[in-house]
């Protein structure tokens, strides 16, 4: 069995792929985004979907249900007024308006867990639609 670790409020075990995956990219460059999901059965905490280091935030925005909930974490690349290179790591806890209340109440009781076990991520944003976590969101926060 994967190794995994427990988030104590929740029961939830954020599985070793999870750490790995978030490490590459943050350190390796080698996902554009993660895509996190929970079973609910097992209470693993798994790697859903990952983007390459080509795909773009569309791909991310594509890559999550419309009816159930995700967590996910974007690498946002951008140049600052002074012309410097720079990444910062987007946490989006997804829960559409369509997913059942059971698995909003899982993911939103499992969030600061799983933000914990992931160092590094610089920005949040919690999205019920499309709307609330658009580019020009994500563009918004860094400046």
């Amino acid at each position: 069995m994967a190794m995994a670790f427990k988030m104590a409020m929740t029961g939830m075990w954020v599985t070793e792929e999870c750490k790995n995956s978030f490490m590459e990219m943050k350190w390796k460059k080698v996902h554009r985004y993660i895509v996190f999901k929970i079973d609910e059965g097992s209470k693993l905490l798994t790697v859903d979907k990952v983007g390459g280091p080509g795909e773009g935030y569309d791909d991310l925005a594509a890559a999550l249900p419309v009816d159930d909930c995700r967590y996910a974490v974007y690498d946002f690349d951008f140049v600052t007024v002074d012309n410097c290179r720079k990444s910062k790591i987007f946490f989006i806890a997804w829960a559409p308006t369509a997913s059942r209340i059971r698995a909003k109440i899982l993911y939103a009781t499992s969030k600061d867990g799983l933000r914990r076990a992931l160092d590094g991520i610089s920005y949040e944003l919690q999205a019920t639609d499309p709307t609330e976590m658009g580019f020009d969101v994500i563009k918004e926060r860094v400046k």
